[in-house]
C-alpha cells in the first residue's frame, strides 16, 4: 500500500470517526432531556412482589422506541419518589426534591445511583403489545421491580428524608 493510500484512508477513518462520535454522545444527551421531562406513566400490573420490592409497568415516551427502553428504569425510580404508585405516596416531597435538587441531578444522571434499586425484567424487552407508537414517537412499556425499602434507607442516609416514624 502506497504512503498516499495510507494517508488518505486514515483520513477518512479520522473523518469517519468525527463525524460520527457526536452521533454516539449526542443519543444520550437527547435521551437524558427528554427524561427530564419524566413523561411516563407507571401501571398496576398487580403482581405480587418479595417483601421490601415493588413491581409494576412503566411506560415511556420517546420519538425512538430504544431510548424509551433505557429510560424505563430511571423513570421508574422518578415515580416511586415524586408521583408515588398505586397505593403507595410519594418518598420525596416537593419542597424536598428542590431542597435537594443538586443530590437528584446527580442520583438520576446516566449511571447514576438511581440504577442500585431498580430491576427490569425480561432484561428490560419489553413484550410485543408494550411497544405502541402514539402519533410521532413511541410509547413503551417494561415491567420494573424496584427495591423500595433499599430506597428509603439510601435517602435516610443521604439526608434526603426523614427515617420513617421518625418524629415519634
Amino acid at each position: 500500500m502506497t504512503t498516499m493510500k495510507r494517508f488518505a484512508l486514515c483520513l477518512f477513518a479520522f473523518a469517519y470517526i468525527l463525524g460520527i462520535a457526536p452521533v454516539w454522545g449526542g443519543a444520550q444527551k437527547k435521551a437524558d432531556k427528554a427524561t427530564e421531562q419524566w413523561r411516563y406513566e407507571a401501571e398496576d400490573i398487580n403482581k405480587i412482589s418479595k417483601q421490601g420490592t415493588v413491581t409494576f409497568k412503566i411506560w415511556s415516551y420517546s420519538k425512538k422506541e430504544t431510548v424509551a427502553i433505557s429510560q424505563a428504569p430511571k423513570n421508574a425510580v422518578h415515580a416511586i419518589l415524586f408521583k408515588g404508585y398505586g397505593s403507595y405516596a410519594p418518598m420525596v416531597s416537593p419542597a424536598l426534591a428542590e431542597q435537594h435538587a443538586d443530590f437528584f441531578k446527580e442520583f438520576f444522571k446516566e449511571g447514576g445511583g438511581y440504577r442500585r434499586f431498580v430491576q427490569t425484567t425480561n432484561n428490560g424487552a419489553p413484550a410485543p403489545g408494550d411497544i405502541i407508537k402514539v402519533g410521532k414517537e413511541w410509547k413503551v412499556g417494561v415491567v420494573v421491580v424496584i427495591s423500595n425499602t433499599e430506597l428509603r434507607k439510601y435517602l435516610e442516609q443521604q439526608g434526603v428524608i426523614g427515617k420513617l416514624g421518625g418524629m415519634f
